[in-house]
């Protein structure tokens, strides 16, 4: 008898489904798997065995066939013990032929008969919906986070016994979450404020820019400034995420296999924060099957690389294309898979090996801070859009009245989204910081007078044609900040001011 079982698996962050046909028939009895299955696949014979085993059901004295198509892809992991024990019960008539039929079915499945959770539901139940498909067994630990996507009905299953129940006597409740009560749940109650930040009133100005326009900023700076500690800030005065953002990462995360039980939807901007001795393939992901790195994790989120000259420079290097584009396709031998990485890069370094390069208190030879400041490359920094001084805060600064609040701050930033959202509401994109070339010409008019102001920047300081486009990206988001609808001689001249650094230690 041949049973047809619905399953799914992911490739990227997007999900695909996978036909699971079992065919029992006469002869010697064997239990062979085909169709590219790796060896967590070809497991499952034994999983599924003992399973059935150890549950009140016979496993059939058959020559079983299992074939996972389309064959021409890989399979990997242990999704599909459920569906291939769907099949033999199927086949066996412990369960009717109907139950496959526009159900999907993913799962993990112990000796005892008990479903364990996988990675990657959220994206295979988000195609199988793409598919016609209305039912969806899946894991009980997995339930919620498959209840997300609306249309489609998810029942959880604890174990294979329930699953047969349901089936044959006593049906299983299905999955229900409320988004908005999640939303509301999950929403992030920051313990951090700027108004603990004493001095620097220039960098936060700069960060507010970055934030608002989501615009990548560099700090450099002398050891004890401040730069972590204002870093760290940065995500309470960024927007909520919407939906579909929370979405788009929860399914990122789903993959990786990094969510929580208990919160299956991801509300909060990521804040990603790698320590200095990651390798570029934990920045850029990847492995045997490619998985999520750290750059795709912070996806719509903060990505903050404290001490940014201690990273491996092939590890910095990966971040170019990703800064360019949003996204990044790694290659492995047993595929090829994009994901999203449309991140708001925060770096901080020190000027020099000791960290006090100008100050009169550096002990560091020319020789020294030249080859310190080449492990950050010309083509990066040329990506970094702000780049600021952190400068040392003096004593009469540390007993100052406390200074503006990450909600003030937050008023403005808002203010300033809103702005973009009205102007970008018929382009593909969202933010001053991701507008093409002919959307440049589009919303960043200039006058006279502010183009030979910058014809003048673009002269003296040898600006390259990326770095004149992002000087006009932040005159764009500072003017929206001040919420005006052309770019002025002032905007123009704080948007050159971030572009110094380079100039000055590079």
């Amino acid at each position: 008898m041949l049973a047809k079982v619905n399953s799914g698996a992911v490739i990227g962050i997007d999900g695909y489904i996978v036909d699971v046909e079992v065919d029992l028939a006469q002869g010697i009895p064997a239990f062979d798997i085909v169709g590219l299955p790796d060896s967590a696949v070809k497991e499952s014979r034994e999983r599924v065995r003992t399973c059935i085993q150890n549950t009140k059901y016979s496993f059939p004295v058959k020559r079983i066939t299992v074939n996972l198509a389309p064959a021409d892809i890989r399979k990997s992991g242990p999704s599909f013990d459920l569906p291939i024990a769907v099949g033999i019960l199927i086949g066996t008539g412990i369960i009717p032929d109907h139950a496959s039929k526009g159900a999907f079915f993913t799962g993990e499945l112990s000796l005892d008969g008990t479903v364990r959770s996988v990675s990657g539901v959220l994206p295979m139940v988000l195609a199988a919906r793409a598919e016609g498909f209305t039912s969806c067994y899946v894991p009980a630990v997995n339930a919620e986070e498959a209840a997300l996507v609306d249309g489609v009905t998810v029942f959880p299953i604890g174990n294979i016994t329930d699953l047969v129940d349901h089936f044959t006597s006593k049906s299983i409740a299905p999955t229900q979450v409320d988004i908005h009560a999640l939303f509301k749940e999950n929403a992030a109650i920051h313990k951090l404020d700027f108004s603990d930040v004493k001095g620097q009133p220039g960098v936060k100005r700069a960060l507010e820019v970055s934030a608002a326009g989501y615009h990548n900023i560099l700090m450099v700076g002398p050891p004890g400034a401040g730069k972590t500690m204002l870093a760290t800030r940065v995500p309470t005065i960024m927007p909520d995420l919407d939906f579909e953002e929370s979405l788009e990462i929860t399914k990122i995360y789903s993959i990786a296999g990094l969510l929580e039980s208990k919160c299956q939807l991801i509300t909060n901007r990521p804040f990603r924060a790698p320590h200095h001795t990651a390798s570029f393939m934990s920045l850029a992901g990847g492995g045997r099957i490619p998985k999520p790195g750290e750059i795709s994790l912070a996806h719509n989120g903060v990505l903050f690389l404290d001490e940014l000259t201690e990273f491996q420079k092939k590890a910095l290097e990966v971040l170019r294309q990703p800064l360019e584009d949003g996204t990044i396709t790694v290659s492995r031998a047993a595929g090829v898979c994009t994901y999203p990485s449309a991140f708001l890069l925060l770096a901080s370094m020190n000027p020099c090996p000791c960290g006090h390069y100008g100050t009169g208190k550096c002990r560091c030879n020319h020789n020294e801070v030249e080859r310190y400041l080449s492990r950050v490359s010309g083509p990066l920094l040329d990506r970094l859009d702000i780049q600021c001084e952190v400068a040392a805060v003096d004593y009469d600064q540390l007993n100052a009245a406390p200074a503006e609040s990450s909600h003030e701050i937050r008023k403005r930033v808002l203010a300033a989204r809103m702005r973009q959202t009205k102007r970008f509401e018929n382009e593909n994109i969202k933010v001053n910081a991701h507008m093409p070339a002919p959307l440049i010409d589009k919303y960043c008019p200039l006058g006279t007078e502010e183009k030979n102001l910058l014809q003048h920047a673009f002269n003296k300081m040898n600006l390259s044609a990326r770095a004149y486009h992002k000087i006009l990206k932040i005159a764009r988001t500072i003017a929206d900040l001040a919420g005006e609808d052309n770019i002025n001689v002032m905007h123009i001249t704080e948007a050159i001011s971030y572009r110094g650094l380079d100039r000055k230690y590079w």
